[in-house]
């Protein structure tokens, strides 16, 4: 069964939530969370990345920083830029980018279903990482970033939410500064509420989509919370946390690429020929980046040139489901043995650039000198991921971009 729960939510005031909402924390730097708010007293990043508002060179990690993260959510709070829903409501979300939807629900998710193994993981966490959101979520005394979860649809949950957005105005409606289209419907009837926790009752499990670090966090301060208390309530909030859950047909995963600063002492033509022993490698001959149309394909951008590489069936293990995704065919291929890029995670030699950004990104990179050569990749799927996840394996670092990100600040969940 998956558990969800409603929550009083603390949210923006409807005239501020387009100020108000913006970013992860995780996809921009400080630098660029300082230019994104230097007009802009209300964004989320003041709490989600309160550096910003301390001097320049202060430590990520300092406990300055917790602080003021606290000390920005409280005073938004007191200042009526928050407030708070009276009684416990789910919220539906739906995001618009370039005409394509995708509409999740807005719940506390159980700590007790992560620790079980019914919300389930495909990637692995950074410590330091990890570490941060733990001392950000206790120091705030809430979940300030939902967990973006996804689950097998279930024709009854989506005819549901549909009635409901088709029969009531949303709270929200406001178009982000990347274009982005956000709307969320409030669902505050016990008939309803109640009808959706039965029905997700009866999904097997749910799947971690994006925020594993936040998930993972989320869990350790609930169960820290337990260990102090002792003989806690079930029903305290620390128990559960903020996610956003989506059906697997509305989720598109983007292609997350690959940049590399050197050819490990090899020249050009030394590492195509080397290349050349496993995957086919012509030049590519069409117009513009050579984008991948298909699995176990690849695009490699070098010296001014793209390269189409084919994988040749002798290195693809089909029966492995996470040895024939394309990072792995690629890591254990090229990157590890040719390139010599052991830990992609902590390998200072490597970048990732999500699709988001473009293939044009990779040739700017490449043609500046700052990387060497770079490689375009074929996107992971949605049944790939939850098949690895019901597998209890592992994906290679960077596997899945999911685009359009979450907005934090439109839910907070209080831990009180």
């Amino acid at each position: 069964m998956s558990v969800i729960r409603p929550f009083r939510s603390l949210r923006p005031t409807p005239e501020l939530c387009k100020r108000v909402a913006a970013l992860p924390y995780d996809v921009m730097t400080s630098e660029e969370a300082r230019e994104a708010v230097k007009d802009e007293p209300y964004s989320f990043l003041h709490i989600d990345k309160a550096e910003i508002d301390l001097p320049e060179g202060t430590d990520l990690y300092s406990d300055e920083v917790y602080a003021k993260a606290k000390e920005n959510l409280d005073k938004m709070i007191r200042n009526g830029i928050y407030i708070q829903d009276e009684k416990p409501s789910l919220y539906i979300y739906r995001l618009n980018m370039n005409g394509r939807c995708q509409t999740g629900l807005a719940a506390c998710t159980s700590i007790d279903e992560y620790i079980e193994g019914k919300i389930k993981k495909h990637e692995l966490t950074r410590a330091d990482k990890e570490e941060d959101r733990v001392r950000h979520v206790d120091t705030c005394n809430a979940n300030t970033g939902p967990i973006f979860l996804t689950y097998r649809a279930v024709r009854e949950i989506d005819d549901i939410i549909e009635t409901w957005k088709a029969e009531h105005r949303p709270i929200y409606d406001f178009v982000s500064e990347d274009n982005v289209g956000h709307t969320v419907w409030l669902i505050d009837e016990d008939a309803v509420i109640n009808r959706l926790i039965m029905v997700f009752a009866t999904v097997p499990s749910l799947y971690i989509a994006d925020g594993h670090h936040r998930n993972a966090s989320a869990v350790r301060v609930g169960i820290d919370r337990r260990k102090k208390a002792g003989k806690y309530d079930e029903n305290a909030e620390f128990n559960y946390y903020l996610s956003v859950i989506f059906p697997d047909h509305d989720l598109y995963i983007m292609d997350y690429n690959r940049l590399v600063k050197d050819l490990n002492g090899r020249s050009a033509e030394e590492f195509i020929n080397e290349v050349s022993a496993e995957f086919d490698v012509e030049e590519y001959k069409g117009e513009g980046c050579c984008k991948p149309d298909r699995m176990h394909t690849f695009g490699m951008y070098l010296e001014g040139k793209w390269y189409i590489l084919r994988a040749k069936k002798e290195i693809i293990h089909e029966k492995d489901p996470v040895d024939c995704l394309d990072v792995s065919i690629l890591q254990q291929r090229i990157l590890s043995p040719l390139l010599n890029i052991g830990d992609p995670r902590t390998d200072k030699r490597i970048d990732f650039v999500g699709g988001i950004r473009g293939l044009k990104e990779l040739v700017k990179r490449v043609d500046s000198g700052e990387m060497k050569v770079a490689f375009s990749m074929y996107p992971t799927t949605m049944s790939q991921l939850m098949d690895i996840a019901d597998k209890g394996k592992i994906m290679p670092p960077k596997s899945t971009w999911f685009e359009p990100k979450l907005r934090s600040g439109i839910f907070i969940h209080s831990l009180e």
